[in-house]
């Protein structure tokens, strides 16, 4: 590596709902995170599903049903 060129890696913390969950090197000194391996679906076997800022009600109030009715 060359000197003076790469950011700096400081200790980093990994923080999902206010706890500590991980502790790494990063250029920022916290991380905070919606979804983590502890918690995804994948990895804990539990199916749920989210919805994140509303993406299928954005969808549905833009296109509504006309991308069902077009023929290709």
């Amino acid at each position: 590596m060359q000197k003076d060129i790469h950011p700096k890696a400081v200790p980093c913390k990994i923080i999902f709902q206010g706890k500590v969950v991980m502790e790494t090197l990063s250029t920022k000194p916290e991380i905070h995170v919606d979804v983590w391996s502890g918690v995804h679906p994948f990895w804990t076997g539990e199916e749920r599903f989210v919805d994140t800022e509303g993406r299928v009600d954005k969808f549905n109030k833009r296109f509504g049903d006309s991308y069902r009715t077009k023929k290709k």
